[in-house]
């Protein structure tokens, strides 16, 4: 089994580690502040709100790891995190899009449960309800992101566009003929990000994966094969979300009287 655990120093979770560990948080507060950058707030709640939500998920985890049915209990939670991250990317689009709830979920979930199957099916971790909150939480957490990226992009960029959209629809243009011509500038796009953090990954940047390895004392190279498995699938998640919430959006931009679709238009309101 190659998951392990790091012993940690006595005190990592007292008072004054926490409060050095926002030091760099206080400084962009103060600079926020000067430069009157308006961004005070959104961190802040964003630092309350982790706070509360990592000791809300540490008790739950506490509760399900000593469960005798926790193998059980942590595929549920994965459950649980797929509907979350769903919501989220459906609520991230601002307007009702045809099919998207259910494609982000099919292709998050299927996504990680296929990671989840290549991971403990050849035995790179041992199977236990620990190891499969850990794989499930990494590749929802790398899905979500790239999924949302995607949306906003597709819903930005159709809306900017709406007189490209027009002009193939007069052209002759069907739906697919429409999805075909558009999808690939977004697409391409949003990958970027997600792309390029695999370029530099061991030269200026290392995974979280491999440092809680190499922090759990595993051999160095063993640890960044198991980082190389875990990188390939957590790009290819990504990038499956990713492209499936893009084709997703730019399908239901044209109706089935081949005709944009309501939300396109510069006058459509955005969904509560």
């Amino acid at each position: 089994m190659l998951l392990g655990l790091a012993e940690l120093s006595d005190g990592v979770t007292g008072l004054p580690v926490v409060a050095a560990s926002l030091s760099l948080v206080g400084l962009v507060l103060i600079i926020s502040w000067r430069l009157e950058l308006g961004i005070n707030r959104d961190i802040v709640v964003a630092v309350l709100r982790a706070a509360a939500q990592l000791l809300g998920v540490g008790v739950l985890f506490v509760a399900i790891f000593r469960s005798s049915a926790a193998v059980w209990f942590a595929a549920g939670w994965i459950v649980f995190m797929g509907a979350v991250a769903t919501a989220v990317i459906t609520r991230r689009a601002q307007y009702r899009i045809k099919g998207l709830a259910s494609v982000a979920g099919i292709a998050v979930l299927g996504s990680a449960f296929m990671s989840i199957g290549v991971i403990f099916g050849f035995g790179v971790f041992e199977f236990d309800a620990v190891a499969l909150v850990v794989i499930g939480g990494i590749t929802i957490g790398n899905a979500v992101p790239a999924a949302v990226l995607g949306v906003n992009l597709s819903v930005t960029f159709t809306r900017d566009a709406i007189g490209t959209l027009e002009g193939l629809l007069a052209l002759g243009f069907d739906r697919r003929g429409v999805v075909r011509f558009m999808t690939p500038r977004v697409a391409k796009t949003a990958l970027i990000p997600q792309v390029e953090r695999t370029k530099v990954v061991g030269l200026i940047a290392l995974p979280g994966a491999l440092a809680g390895l190499l922090l759990a004392g595993v051999d160095p190279l063993e640890a960044v094969v198991v980082q190389l498995l875990v990188m390939y699938l957590v790009l290819g998640t990504a990038a499956v979300s990713l492209i499936s919430t893009v084709l997703v959006v730019m399908r239901s931009a044209v109706t089935d009287s081949l005709v944009p679709a309501g939300w396109t238009k510069s006058d459509a309101e955005p969904q509560s």
